[in-house]
């Protein structure tokens, strides 16, 4: 005969460690396969993969850059994912909160100090923009019961043509062959770290939320029952929390911090905003927040990993004839392992442990 006790499994730890592991391990055999069969000199290929992002204080600048933007992004998917929501439309948060920023920093006010409060207005602008198309999403969900997976996503989509448009159009520099805005004035950039990279003072700030983001979730009794809200919507119930009343600000803080990279990636990595900025930014923060189980502090060697990746990969691409798209495709592959590695805990944890009675 069996016993059903409910008791926790010890599997769910040691599942979600080798998860990571599989995920980081899996990402960089597939990518030196993809790396060697698609070159014809697949040893000056690797060594850029593995060397080159950080060979130099301009890669290595570079790199850390790219890691900053994604830090920034995957706590705005940790926060809706804590928060009980799945925020699909970083991407189009993150554009639409460069173009918003772009807006603010090409007005024609002048002096130093206006120059400073216009870096911290454009930033305001771009958190606005972004934590608008969230916050619609959450009301949608909250208010008729909309699926956030299909809004956020929807809204995204809809709304990155009218960006393209405005880039394009109304704040293209007329100057320029690029379909780009003019460069911001010098006294409007956010301050470089590592010159002549492309590494800002956004880095800083990046690590910053990281650790206000543990210390929210972690160390508060607002981020227990926001955490508890998401996860456990039952027992919240039980406790009585309302699950629903976390939908609105999680989306909202979500897409904020989504338009927040949106500022930090044309005040500080371009210098402008041009078609296209973001990259895909929006989806990589996404696989970032997966590896690390939507743990703030495990998003810091997440994005550490991934950058490394992404960077490593247009370093091969450079370095010798590597397809444009290979870079693309060591995305998505991260993307499914991390993925993968989300579920398995899920499918290998059991809230019943059999025991076998006499």
């Amino acid at each position: 005969m069996f016993k059903l006790s409910h008791t926790k499994s010890v599997l769910f730890v040691p599942a979600a460690l080798i998860g990571a592991f599989i995920t980081v391990i899996g990402a960089v055999l597939l990518t030196v396969i993809i790396i060697v069969s698609n070159t014809s000199a697949p040893q000056t290929s690797l060594i850029a993969f593995f060397i080159s992002p950080w060979a130099s204080p301009w890669f290595l600048g570079n790199t850390l850059d790219g890691i900053a933007l994604l830090l920034t992004a995957s706590m705005g998917i940790t926060i809706a994912f804590r928060g009980g929501c799945f925020n699909l439309g970083a991407e189009g948060q993150v554009y639409l909160g460069g173009i918003a920023a772009s807006a603010v920093l090409l007005s024609p006010a002048s002096g130093n100090g206006a120059s400073a409060g216009l870096l911290c207005l454009a930033c305001l602008a771009a958190m606005a923009a972004g934590g608008a198309m969230g916050a619609l999403s959450g009301i949608l969900k909250r208010r008729f019961g909309a699926n956030e997976l299909i809004t956020s996503f929807l809204l995204s989509a809809a709304l990155v043509p009218v960006a393209d448009y405005l880039i394009s159009g109304p704040l293209r520099n007329p100057g320029g062959n690029l379909l780009a805005t003019q460069r911001f004035a010098a006294n409007r950039l956010l301050p470089r770290l590592l010159p002549p990279s492309n590494l800002s003072l956004s880095f800083v700030f990046a690590l910053g939320l990281i650790l206000l983001g543990h210390i929210f979730l972690y160390k508060t009794v607002w981020g227990y029952r926001f955490k508890t809200a998401g996860s456990a919507p039952e027992f919240a119930r039980y406790g009585g929390i309302n699950p629903e009343q976390r939908w609105i600000p999680a989306m909202t803080v979500s897409g904020s911090l989504a338009g927040l990279a949106g500022f930090f990636a044309v005040a500080g990595t371009y210098g402008l905003c041009h078609q296209g900025f973001s990259g895909g930014l929006g989806w990589n923060a996404i696989a970032v927040a997966l590896i690390a189980r939507n743990r703030p502090l495990a998003l810091i060697p997440a994005a550490l990993i991934y950058g490394w990746l992404k960077a490593g990969s247009e370093s091969a691409l450079l370095a010798r004839g590597l397809n444009f798209e290979t870079s693309a495709f060591i995305q998505a592959v991260v993307l499914i392992l991390a993925t993968i590695h989300f579920s398995a805990p899920l499918i290998l944890k059991s809230p019943f442990k059999k025991e076998s009675t006499p």
